[in-house]
């Protein structure tokens, strides 16, 4: 279950640790309203938004991406190509998302102090703004789904990963009913397949005799064990009444072409699907951009991949009225070296990365920040990873000030000595 070119040991999880952790991250967790501060339950009332995120997984470079810097000693082989937005440049790698600049805000001051040496540490600091050993801490799918609610048939958060990826325990106290629904492969959850032997009547029967014996064995002994369990039961049952939302094959033939018939290229036409169809929070992963060796070839091969489906995905929300309320993120854990080492290879660099945005509450159409001629120090509005973390809440039209409510306990939902990038929002 690694995932990263890498396959280092910090990859690997325990399923039965994991699940240890989604039930005793059930403790003491109730119902929404018993999780959030009520003042933050009143102001996400009614709200109607969504969050797409991309994570590209193992370490995206700058150089090769968002931040070129052609004809240095550190820039390699490729050249800068103008976008949409007069002025700025990508990387030629990506031709396509060049076109959707102006839906884009582009961050090249991201960066932060501390972050340990695993690709899974560094992660947990992205997706929470916090660092790992201060949590564990919602990630922000699953913060994100629970603050803003889901349709309640639909599940709030699902993860269309590569295929081996597999669940992790990303919810922390908010308890495994808010942990992410994970679609490994972009394939359909299994068994979620209504069994032969019963019609739907029947189901229906064996389902409200199951709730009613849960209800009852509650009443005396609920933990968070059973809680789990419960919550586990009524996904299943509403996954199988929903199970064509899992099939891209009912997409239209043009659309299909359209993204592409890679993994990624489908794994981006069901996040269009998905939030299409209602789901609060979807979270893509790409894989394999840890290039300690052959960076440039690793990252001709995976952005050829991705830049065309996901500037698509972009077009097709924003055609669609959707981007109005959706945020858009494309995140990694941290960039990758300037110094080009001898195998073609670059190696971890926090000190300074890209990360893009757009969507609902983002200012788009320019670059906040900027790192020097040859990408080795930020010389302009530097950014940490604890304030863009407030800056997504932000977006949402959330305060990252306020506060989770937990076994009697205020909890931040932001790092407290943060505050949103102000530059970023509209």
């Amino acid at each position: 279950m690694f995932d990263s070119a890498c396959g280092s040991a910090d990859h690997l999880v325990s399923r039965r640790s994991m699940l240890g952790n989604l039930l005793a991250g059930a403790a003491g967790v109730g119902a929404l309203s018993q999780l959030i501060h009520p003042a933050v339950a009143k102001q996400i009332e009614g709200r109607k938004k969504q969050v797409l995120i991309f994570l590209l997984n193992g370490g995206l470079s700058q150089f090769e991406s968002f931040d070129p810097k052609p004809k240095t000693d550190t820039g390699g082989p490729f050249r800068a190509i103008p976008t949409s937005v007069p002025g700025t440049h990508f990387s030629e790698l990506m031709p396509f998302t060049a076109k959707q600049a102006h839906r884009l805000a582009v961050v090249r001051s991201m960066f932060a102090e501390k972050v340990p040496g695993s690709h899974g540490g560094a992660r947990e600091y992205v997706v929470t703004g916090r660092p790992p050993q201060q949590g564990p801490y919602p990630w922000m799918g699953p913060a994100f789904s629970t603050l803003l609610g889901s349709n309640g048939e639909l599940p709030g958060n699902i993860h269309i990963t590569p295929a081996r990826w597999g669940p992790r325990a990303d919810a922390a106290f908010l308890g495994p009913r808010n942990a992410s629904l994970v679609l490994s492969g972009g394939q359909p959850p299994r068994n979620i397949d209504q069994p032969e032997l019963f019609n739907a009547g029947q189901d229906d029967v064996r389902y409200r005799l199951r709730t009613m014996a849960d209800q009852r064995f509650s009443q005396r002994r609920r933990t968070a064990h059973t809680e789990a369990y419960q919550a586990s039961y009524d996904q299943a049952s509403r996954l199988i009444r929903q199970k064509s939302l899992f099939d891209v094959s009912r997409e239209s033939e043009q659309d299909r072409q359209r993204y592409g018939s890679h993994d990624i290229g489908r794994h981006c036409l069901m996040a269009r699907r998905l939030l299409e169809q209602g789901v609060t929070c979807v979270k893509v992963t790409h894989n394999n951009y840890d290039s300690h060796m052959e960076n440039f070839n690793f990252h001709l091969e995976q952005l050829g991949e991705f830049d065309r489906p996901f500037a698509t995905l972009l077009e097709d929300l924003d055609e669609r009225g959707m981007l109005d309320h959706t945020l858009v993120m494309l995140i990694t854990e941290f960039g990758r070296t300037p110094e080009i080492q001898p195998d073609n290879g670059r190696d971890h660099w926090p000190p300074n990365w890209s990360v893009v945005l757009g969507g609902c509450g983002v200012q788009v159409g320019g670059v906040l920040g900027a790192t020097n001629a040859n990408g080795t120090e930020i010389v302009d509005r530097p950014v940490h990873v604890g304030e863009m973390f407030h800056t997504y809440v932000k977006a949402l039209g959330l305060d990252p000030k306020a506060t989770w409510e937990v076994g009697g306990n205020q909890v931040p939902i932001g790092a407290p000595e943060r505050a949103a990038v102000s530059e970023l929002l509209s």
